[in-house]
Formats: C-alpha cells, sequence, structure tokens
C-alpha cells in the first residue's frame, strides 16, 4: 500500500471548507449535549436522593434507560423512532442568518439525555462524598435545607465532580461521531464523503483521528490547568460557607 504523503499533509495543515464546517459541528453539538446533560444532571441527582418517591423513582427510571441502552440506539429513536410515531418530528430553525437542522437538534438532545444521566450519578457520588458531619453542624446553627445545599454541599460537591465532568465533556467529544448515523455533517461524515470520491481512506481517516487527538489534547491541557489551580486552593469551603450565611442574615 502507498501512503500519499503530500495529500495526508494537505489534508491535515489546509483542509477544505466542509470538512472545516464539520470541525464546527462536532464542537458545537459537543458544547451543547454537555449543556443538556449538565443541566439535567443536578437535578436528576437531587430527584435520585430524594425522601419523595414521586422524585426518586422517575429519576432512578431516567437513569437506568439512559445507562442502561446504547447511545447510538438512542440517537436514532429519538431522531427517527419518534417521527415515525408520530410523537415528535424535528424541524429546521431558522436563527437570522444561522439555521440548525432538525437532525442537529436531535443529536444535540440525545447526546444531552443520555449524558444527563451519568451527570446526575457524577453529582449524586459526589454530594454523597460531603462529610455528613458538615450538614449536622449546618442544621445546628439553624441552616434550612436550602441553604445547606447551597452553601454547604454544592461548593464542596463541586470540587469532587469537577475533574469527572472534564473527563465526561472527553468522551463527549468522541461520541460526536454517533450522530453521523442520521446524516449530521459533523467531522466523520465529511471525512466519509470525501473518501467516497478519493478513495484515500487511510490518509483521511489519519487526519481525522490526528484531529480528535487535538481535541481531547487541548482539553486535557484546560483540565490539568484547572486541576493544578484546584489542588493550590485550601479547602476551607465549608468553614467559610457556614459562616458567610448566618452572618449576612445576623
Amino acid at each position: 500500500m502507498h501512503f500519499d504523503w503530500p495529500y495526508f499533509w494537505h489534508q491535515l495543515l489546509e483542509p477544505n471548507g466542509a470538512f472545516l464546517e464539520g470541525l464546527w459541528l462536532t464542537i458545537m453539538i459537543s458544547v451543547g449535549g454537555q449543556a443538556i446533560g449538565l443541566a439535567i444532571g443536578l437535578p436528576a441527582a437531587l430527584a435520585r436522593r430524594s425522601k419523595m418517591g414521586v422524585l426518586r423513582w422517575p429519576a432512578r427510571a431516567y437513569i437506568f434507560l439512559m445507562r442502561g441502552t446504547p447511545l447510538l440506539v438512542q440517537i436514532v429513536f429519538i431522531y427517527t423512532g419518534l417521527a415515525a410515531a408520530g410523537i415528535l418530528r424535528f424541524h429546521d430553525i431558522h436563527l437570522g442568518g444561522l439555521t440548525l437542522a432538525g437532525n442537529v437538534q436531535a443529536g444535540i438532545l440525545a447526546l444531552g439525555l443520555n449524558e444527563g444521566a451519568y451527570m446526575a450519578e457524577i453529582f449524586r457520588a459526589g454530594i454523597d462524598a460531603v462529610d455528613r458531619g458538615q450538614t449536622e453542624a449546618a442544621k445546628s446553627l439553624g441552616m434550612v435545607p436550602w441553604q445547606i445545599l447551597r452553601y454547604v454541599v454544592l461548593p464542596q460537591a463541586l470540587r469532587v465532580v469537577l475533574l469527572p465532568i472534564g473527563n465526561q465533556f472527553n468522551i463527549m467529544l468522541k461520541n460526536s461521531t454517533l450522530v453521523s448515523v442520521i446524516g449530521v455533517s459533523e467531522m466523520l461524515l465529511v471525512t466519509e464523503t470525501i473518501n467516497s470520491a478519493t478513495f484515500r481512506t487511510f490518509e483521511l481517516y489519519s487526519v481525522l483521528a490526528l484531529y480528535f487527538l487535538a481535541l481531547t489534547t487541548i482539553w486535557g491541557v484546560v483540565m490539568a490547568q484547572v486541576e493544578r489551580r484546584m489542588d493550590r486552593q485550601p479547602d476551607d469551603s465549608a468553614i467559610d460557607a457556614i459562616s458567610q450565611p448566618m452572618t449576612e442574615t445576623a
């Protein structure tokens, strides 16, 4: 097999417009899916820990369903299955000069719903990691449950969950390739289209792999900086969290 180095370097260093649009779409889908996952994750985690069955059992069912079925199946079900059943059909949305295609909306929603289940478990683990003595101390100071959650539990849980959330975004970047199955022209589908015309399979998929490696590496560097900053910060949030609200209400 002959590896076409000039073609490889050209595609790597001077990608065409379609590939760059696919790169932008990959990033947009990943960010959108992660944002939805975060928005769902914390409420689902709180519902999962609730003593009220009307909140706890739906949260458990959602987490069980999303974590127990393949993401690819979820993507196809949300875009194709719901439309076939007449439940939900995604139409293109036009915002000024931008158009958000229906399949892109479905892809972002599917990724976000799936991610929300994993975020829920991450948040739940972070909340459970907070020393119960902290909440007991807050109760003894007269703080109500929402104050304990806001000022004591969540600030400490955030330190625990921040890095796992960063790792999940890395996974989200790679999982974004799955939306190609519903026709979203992210990097993988663009690469497949170019390959069907050029048959430079090895060169093109090598370029694709390197672009994904660059994205995940850049994000890894960002998270490493966040981790170093967290390590340098003293863990006195619990003391501040308990004393600050009481000072404000005094």
